[in-house]
């Protein structure tokens, strides 16, 4: 059976993969799974019911969720009807929750129920937030300028849709992707970039009906929603969405998932690579799993577990444009190869285009339209200048080999990259400078044991201030989310400046962790050794 794509939306794919394969198992979660019909069904039951609560063609709808298979229907539904989604991270709260909600004007938020009270303590700075349908039970009480329903109570009756569904290069999603050196930006993804995006990885991963892809990462992130489920969608496969990664139960969830396939990212391949050899090794179906960063034993990985290993570059603003090739060896210190559907370039700060050997930054330029995000929404001055010189601007390092090979040097962005999560330097030092006895602070990425960096933030105390390190991660804790806490803590009478007053963070890079840093992590074994927590 030919399994080709010629639907203009992931909902309308869906609806054909139900009249080809009904019976094939679409989704599979911890809470069972799914067939095709099924969430064909489902979907279009939900798309008809959000139609009946006014949500409106090219309308953004929020999805405060979290890992479900009611989150990937309701995503697709959001498709069906026409509209965006906008998954968010339900790690988020207070002002964090209330910027990617306030930059959308989102007037319509899915919320599971215990996320429900941060969305609450939100409205009032939300006006444009008109309605919240709750997955679970309604509070008793909630303000007066939003209506709550709930999601099992949609309206239902016939399935009504858009007598004319969106086009391919009308929006699909927003995916927030980290700021560097400003607040977080909201990729604009089309139907088209979506559905290409599913179907070149099935291709270069030489991925089937068949498999089962396995990914235990959120579905706020590109990984989840597009490379595992739309990509399992475009060849009938089976997509398996984990609720997070967990080092403890992660082979235990492979095997009863029957996972063929999984992704990692950031230190998930050294924390399995340091569990003790169990007999859970070599008990899975999995033949191959793809993702960053490739490990130097990446051969000893692959004879312990029995799984290939295959490298990717790639970004949500642009796609992913690197492969390792099948079949072919891992190239040491490369990503893999550019695939035919991207041009990829090295530039330098001039935007004159280099030689193969030489380092600058990685350009990327697509060859179908629509295969690249539209843009940064509502960032026009972002978007253009993320796009000069017709080549889209990545902010990373890298260089070519004469045989398309790219290899990654670094990031030339204010970012830290922590076990797989972009963090903004930014955000983490708005969120910090909010503490009453902090005057300012410069947050970074230091190296990790387990690969990438951990974050860490220099601090300067208002005077006479009694605030500890201990003191200072609390409030974090309470007030971002977890992947963003800092490690390490350290403070300082004043932070190195230029002349303009800009705060010289490669002086504090330089210096790193010393003796006089606070170890979040450290302290915590310590602690506990004593019968004692943080």
């Amino acid at each position: 059976m030919s399994l080709t794509i010629s639907p203009r939306t992931t909902a309308m794919l869906l609806h054909e993969r139900a009249g080809q394969v009904p019976e094939a198992i679409f989704l599979r979660t911890r809470e069972g799974d799914l067939t095709y019909r099924g969430a064909d069904s489902a979907v279009r039951r939900l798309a008809s019911g959000l139609i009946r609560k006014g949500v409106r063609r090219g309308s953004p709808v929020a999805l405060f969720m979290r890992n479900s298979a009611d989150h990937v229907l309701c995503s697709f539904a959001i498709a069906e009807a026409g509209a965006v989604a906008v998954p968010l991270n339900p790690d988020i709260r207070g002002a964090s929750l209330i910027y990617p909600l306030d930059l959308t004007s989102t007037a319509t938020a899915i919320v599971d129920e215990d996320l429900l009270s941060p969305l609450l303590d939100a409205v009032g700075s939300l006006p444009e937030l008109r309605q919240i349908v709750v997955r679970g039970r309604l509070p008793e009480s909630a303000p007066g300028t939003v209506a709550l329903s709930r999601l099992a109570d949609l309206p239902t009756g016939d399935c009504w849709v858009p007598a004319e569904p969106p086009g391919d290069l009308d929006p699909a999603m927003m995916l927030f992707t980290s700021g560097t050196t400003g607040p977080s930006k909201a990729c604009v993804l089309s139907h088209r970039y979506l559905l290409r995006q599913g179907k070149w990885h099935a291709k270069h991963l030489g991925l089937g009906p068949q498999d089962v892809l396995y990914c235990p990462f959120p579905l706020f992130h590109i990984d989840a929603a597009t490379l595992t489920v739309v990509a399992a969608l475009c060849v009938g496969a089976t997509a398996a969405v984990g609720e997070r990664f967990s080092a403890t139960n992660f082979w235990e969830e492979v095997i009863s998932f029957d996972a063929t396939v999984f992704n990692f990212m950031g230190a998930t391949l050294t924390i399995l690579w340091k569990l003790p050899p169990s007999e859970l090794d070599r008990a899975h179906r999995v033949r191959l799993a793809w993702g960053v960063p490739m490990p130097e034993w990446y051969e000893g990985f692959t004879e312990r577990f029995g799984i290939r290993l295959y490298e990717v570059y790639g970004l949500t603003d642009a796609g992913v444009v690197v492969y390792d090739p099948l079949g072919v060896p891992h190239r040491s210190g490369a990503c893999g190869r550019v695939i035919d559907e991207y041009e990829v370039a090295i530039g330098n700060e001039h935007g004159d285009l280099l030689s193969a050997g030489q380092a600058g930054e990685i350009l990327i330029r697509p060859r179908e339209t629509g295969t690249i995000m539209n843009g940064y929404y509502a960032m026009p001055a972002e978007t253009l200048q993320a796009f000069s010189g017709l080549w889209f601007h990545t902010g990373d390092i890298g260089w070519l080999d004469a045989d398309s090979y790219l290899y990654f040097l670094g990031r030339n962005k204010d970012m830290i990259r922590r076990r797989g999560e972009n963090i903004s330097a930014f955000e983490v030092e708005e969120s910090i400078t909010a503490h009453p006895d902090v005057l300012e602070v410069a947050a970074f990425g230091v190296p990790s044991e387990l690969s990438e960096e951990e974050v860490m933030a220099c601090v300067v105390a208002r005077p006479g201030s009694s605030l500890t390190c201990e003191g200072l991660i609390c409030f974090c804790a309470g007030s971002m989310p977890r992947h963003m806490v800092p490690r390490f803590v350290e403070f300082f009478d004043e932070l190195p400046k230029t002349p303009t007053l800009k705060v010289e963070k490669f002086k504090l890079r330089a210096r790193g962790v010393t003796a006089a840093t606070f170890d979040r992590e450290a302290h915590q074994h310590l602690a506990a050794n004593k019968g004692n927590s943080l």
